[in-house]
């Protein structure tokens, strides 16, 4: 099976205009132009995102039941492991799991996968 590569037609005027009014070099420039980031908060949310500026995580299909299960498993002081793949955002969903288990004075352990 053949991929066929599709290009943006980027709008260089556009391009240019962020770089100079927001200091952007060019590459980063034009990845925001092709996202559709062309609004002055919205480059804001993408490049300086503040935790207001997240989704809500109980969007994601039954997230009570998982936040119930680990809050039972530190209450009755159950050995939890957290499990991750290796995507780009693993290691901040796995610290914040491991802070939150030190807060809560548990012994949770970091088991990555290969």
């Amino acid at each position: 099976m053949r991929k066929k590569w599709e290009l943006f037609e980027t709008n260089e005027e556009t391009v240019e205009n962020l770089q100079h009014e927001y200091g952007l070099n060019l590459l980063l420039a034009k990845i925001l132009v092709n996202k559709g980031i062309t609004d002055k908060e919205e480059i804001r949310k993408f490049l300086k995102p503040t935790r207001n500026d997240f989704y809500d995580p109980y969007l994601m299909p039954d997230m009570e039941k998982a936040v119930t299960r680990i809050l039972k498993a530190i209450e009755e002081k159950e050995k939890v492991i957290i499990y991750g793949d290796y995507d780009v955002d693993r290691n901040n969903k796995h610290n914040g799991l491991k802070k939150f288990s030190r807060r809560k004075r548990h012994e949770g352990r970091l088991l990555y996968s290969k």
